[in-house]
């Protein structure tokens, strides 16, 4: 097997891994409540806590993959999740098993990081998008099987189980990449920005738990301040360094700004669709949780068929058109959606499912193009970085004001409570119609890539 392709099976054993071990754990949740005694709302710290683990030190990671080699770090990532993922599986408390999620999400930050700047490192130019839609692909794929496999695991044998499984794969990634004898390097010279390290890690972190908390405590208005205090303080350290871990000159790069400002529009206004259609057609319909599961998988199950067509499309066409028309189509959907009643038939629900999934489809894959194509290689390791940056942050703000929002919403007590829920939720849906607006003018203000692309060339 040829370096590339090592690298290849690689990423994708991550790229599934991940998204698939947290839709697993979503569903094991009730159960693994009942065998540590604890309420199961406590145990939603259980993605919290891997959130704010990933994306703690995903800029310093990226630095770090560009110093010390992006396969280096990835193995060590990988090797770390697996080991971690491990201990996980005989976790004696529910604080316990939090703990490991946080460490999880660490552990994958270091994967995140180094991931796709390997993948794009070892591939041409002329593959590269093609490359990433199949990474894409990977991701919904495990989103799709998580809960179906989860659920017959932790019914049938023991949710530990897992944890064991994710072990056993994830270790299986990094043993391909260890085998690969070159590394690719990026910007090595200048060395370690540390400032700048312990400035965004503050402000990633206060933010964003900040944010997580804020429907449920209104004091932490103050440590999402606190966040945005540390996010200046970053930006300052970054203008003056002579190496940072961000170089705020790529954002006079149109392309590369515009596709972040994209990516984070995108991923605001997609990423709490399968929690409000869980509460739509469970609460509001009276569907049952398999029927509403059988519904709900057609999103993902469309983004996984599409990916690898819309990241080929993406390498012979413009990425800002595929990536534009991909997310007019996810406008549409969630549009759609802002319209449910109690009364919509079935397969118009469903309908307004395939549509969202087919546009994120073809905008996931050909933006992430556009950004590791904005950027010379040297610079790979912080594109992708900036690339998990912007999608953690984007679901992070999407869940925060979806809480916020019904939270807000007064459900009285008599029958009528579900008409009141619904005009929350299409409430809702109708400002995610216009986050994903915003994104769409932005994905048509990056503009044309370079006529002249630097061959990010690998192993042919």
């Amino acid at each position: 097997m040829t370096a590339q392709k090592r690298i290849f099976s690689a990423v994708l054993l991550t790229s599934f891994m991940g998204p698939f071990l947290g839709s697993c754990i979503n569903i094991a949740i009730p159960t693994i409540a009942v065998e540590f005694s604890c309420p199961a709302t406590d145990l939603s710290w259980l993605a919290t806590a891997f959130l704010l683990g990933a994306v703690a030190l995903l800029l310093p990671f990226g630095r770090m993959a560009d110093i010390l080699g992006r396969c280096r770090i990835y193995a060590i990532g990988t090797a770390a999740m697996a080991a971690v993922s491990f201990v996980a599986a005989f976790s004696p408390s529910a604080s316990f098993l939090i703990a490991m999620r946080a460490l999880q999400g660490l552990s994958l930050g270091l994967v995140f990081s180094s991931g796709m700047a390997l993948l794009v490192a070892a591939h041409p130019a002329k593959q590269r998008g093609r490359a990433i839609g199949y990474s894409a692909a990977a991701t919904y794929v495990g989103l799709s099987l998580g809960p179906v496999i989860g659920g017959l695991v932790t019914q049938h044998l023991d949710w530990r189980l897992l944890f064991v499984l994710t072990s056993i794969v994830i270790l299986v990634s990094s043993l391909l990449v260890r085998t690969i004898k070159e590394d690719w390097y990026g910007e090595r010279e200048g060395g370690f920005d540390l400032p700048g390290a312990v400035f965004y890690t503050a402000a990633s972190t206060l933010t964003l738990y900040g944010l997580s908390s804020l429907a449920a405590f209104p004091w932490m208005r103050f440590v999402l301040l606190a966040g945005l205090v540390f996010l200046a303080l970053f930006l300052w350290q970054e203008r003056r360094a002579s190496t940072p871990l961000l170089h705020l000159s790529l954002f006079a790069n149109t392309v590369f700004a515009m596709s972040n400002l994209a990516a984070f529009l995108n991923y605001s206004a997609t990423y709490a669709i399968g929690f409000l259609l869980s509460l739509y057609l469970q609460l509001v319909r009276g569907l049952d949780a398999s029927t509403a599961g059988v519904v709900l998988l057609l999103q993902p199950l469309m983004m996984a068929i599409l990916s690898p067509i819309a990241g080929a499309l993406s390498d012979k066409h413009e990425p800002r058109l595929v990536a534009s028309f991909g997310m007019a189509l996810t406008t549409a959907g969630i549009f759609f959606c802002s319209l449910f009643d109690a009364g919509t038939p079935l397969p118009l629900i469903a309908a307004a499912c395939v549509i969202i999934g087919i546009g994120f489809g073809f905008f996931s894959p050909a933006n992430n193009n556009a950004i590791m194509g904005a950027v010379s290689k040297k610079l790979y390791g912080v594109a992708s970085s900036m690339v998990s940056v912007m999608r953690l942050s984007g679901q992070a703000v999407s869940m925060a004001v979806v809480t916020l929002l019904l939270a807000q919403a007064t459900l009285p007590a008599a029958a009528d409570w579900t008409e009141e829920l619904s005009a929350a939720i299409r409430l809702i849906f109708s400002c995610l119609t216009v986050s994903c607006v915003a994104g769409v003018i932005a994905s048509l203000m990056r503009g044309r890539r370079k006529t002249a692309e630097e061959d990010a060339s690998g192993y042919e």
